[in-house]
């Protein structure tokens, strides 16, 4: 079990309830975090409307979390 914290914006915080919370999760990626909280949480989004960044720097889904690591998740921003 690794202690992990989570930061939800936009749609993820408005389904978590919650802008942050520190979690015990047996998590190995970025992917296991985000399953685990989306079904903590009852969030239905797909993992291709979330974008992952991991110490406050962009990540990919398979990248290796850490204990103590801060997971942020966020919906792809769009350009305009």
């Amino acid at each position: 079990m690794k202690i992990i914290t989570v930061k939800y914006f936009a749609m993820f915080r408005e389904h978590a309830g919650i802008g942050e919370e520190v979690l015990s999760l047996d998590a190995v990626t970025a992917q296991d975090v985000f399953e685990q909280t989306r079904l903590r949480h009852g969030s239905a989004e797909p993992i291709s409307h979330c974008k992952v960044a991991i110490n406050d720097a962009m990540a990919e889904w398979n990248s290796t979390v850490s204990d103590g690591d801060t997971v942020l998740l966020f919906p792809p921003v769009a350009g305009g």
